[in-house]
């Protein structure tokens, strides 16, 4: 009989984080020797760009290693049976290997695993390089400023971040020693969309006083509830992936070959329960994964709605074409890839492109949000702002 695995082993954390630290040292490298004859503000600027472009691709990261079902290929944190890496780990996944050759532990779903914590470890500490250098800027800039009596707002932004990143990690942990409970992956997505909106904000503001773009105080609110409705609908997204309800509705427009298919909301939707069970113990029931399921369906023609609804108005004003345009694109390839994660049989490409464009679709909402803050420019009628854009 194989002795069972704690569940929390921190005998690897000090290599972990040293490996972490040897991740993130290959891009501020490159951003240092790319940006060498300019100053320290375009290297920070470039590096937390960079560190925007590695978060989202960790979270598709993220997704590949959902649904190649390697969340616990490794079935302890933060190592792998209390190892740095699976190569240490080999005698354990082959002992749990002999036992279920096709998982939940195999030597494929182990290094997915670890190579997902690599990736995350070393996003942290990029993210711990912002942030003191952040301090360090405001620092200067405060003892600077004591003479003249000026305020120099903290680096609340960079603060927050490396607080947010610290929680994910901590759900991180929580996904693999929960067993993949719904609700915690789930909220383990939400929190990397979070992270992701943190530092797509900062990427706006640089260091500096922010470019700032007209727009409509309608058409703003319109993205503000816009990207309110998209977090919903990741949520949900969330919830069918994590619960495995994809396949619940396998034809469109109708579900099961009718248009309202037998549900059980109620059990659909209990959201402290273990993976494929209720809460009382029971296995979940097949009519609450396709209440799981046609929810998210349901509420994806809202989403759409408002998003091309939202991409109409854009277009009508010249300086957010562009931006009406990749949205509009953004909206075509959710729409085709949410059809063929049913119809096709969940083939993986089409989900992490499905994730992939609900990432970039909130980045973009984001970015609109921050380069059109200042309320007296949203008091501007309509008119106002077709005008001054084309002038």
């Amino acid at each position: 009989m194989m002795q069972a695995q704690a569940l929390y082993d921190w005998a690897p954390v000090a290599s972990l984080l040293l490996l972490g630290a040897l991740v993130a040292l290959g891009p501020t490298a490159w951003v240092w020797l790319r940006h060498r004859a300019a100053g320290p503000a375009p290297k920070m600027q470039a590096l937390r760009v960079l560190t925007l472009f590695l978060t989202f691709d960790l979270i598709l990261f993220g997704a590949f290693t959902r649904l190649t079902d390697s969340g616990l290929g490794c079935p302890d944190w933060p190592g792998c049976y209390g190892n740095t890496s699976p190569l240490g780990a080999g005698h354990h996944i082959e002992a749990a290997q002999s036992v279920m050759p096709t998982g939940p532990v195999t030597h494929t779903k182990a290094w997915i695993e670890m190579l997902h914590r690599y990736l995350a470890t070393g996003v942290g500490a990029l993210i711990v390089v912002l942030m003191l250098w952040s301090w360090k800027q405001w620092w200067t800039q405060r003892a600077a400023a004591k003479a003249g009596s000026v305020t120099v707002p903290w680096p609340w932004l960079p603060t927050l971040t490396l607080a947010w990143v610290c929680l994910q990690g901590a759900f991180g942990a929580l996904t693999v020693t929960m067993k993949l409970f719904p609700a915690i992956v789930t909220l383990h997505l939400l929190g990397a969309l979070g992270l992701l909106v943190l530092l797509c904000i900062a990427a706006v503001r640089k260091d500096g006083p922010v470019e700032v773009r007209l727009m409509p105080a309608v058409t703003r609110r319109l993205v503000v509830w816009t990207a309110a409705l998209l977090v919903l609908q990741v949520a949900l997204g969330g919830w069918v992936s994590s619960n495995y309800a994809v396949l619940a509705c396998s034809d469109f427009p109708t579900c099961q070959g009718r248009w309202w298919p037998e549900m059980d909301l109620r059990q659909g939707f209990e959201l402290w329960r273990p993976l494929g069970m209720t809460a009382q113990g029971e296995v979940i029931s097949f009519a609450a994964l396709t209440a799981i399921h046609f929810v998210h369906r349901l509420m994806a023609w809202v989403v759409l709605t408002a998003l091309i609804v939202l991409a109409w108005r854009l277009n009508r004003l010249w300086l957010w074409r562009s931006a009406a345009r990749l949205l509009a694109a953004l909206i075509g390839l959710q729409l085709a890839t949410g059809l063929s994660n049913v119809v096709l049989g969940w083939p993986l490409l089409a989900a992490l492109l499905h994730t992939g464009g609900a990432a970039a679709l909130l980045l973009l909402l984001v970015w609109m949000m921050t380069i059109c803050p200042d309320p007296a420019t949203q008091l501007l009628p309509e008119s106002a702002v077709l005008t001054r854009a084309r002038a």
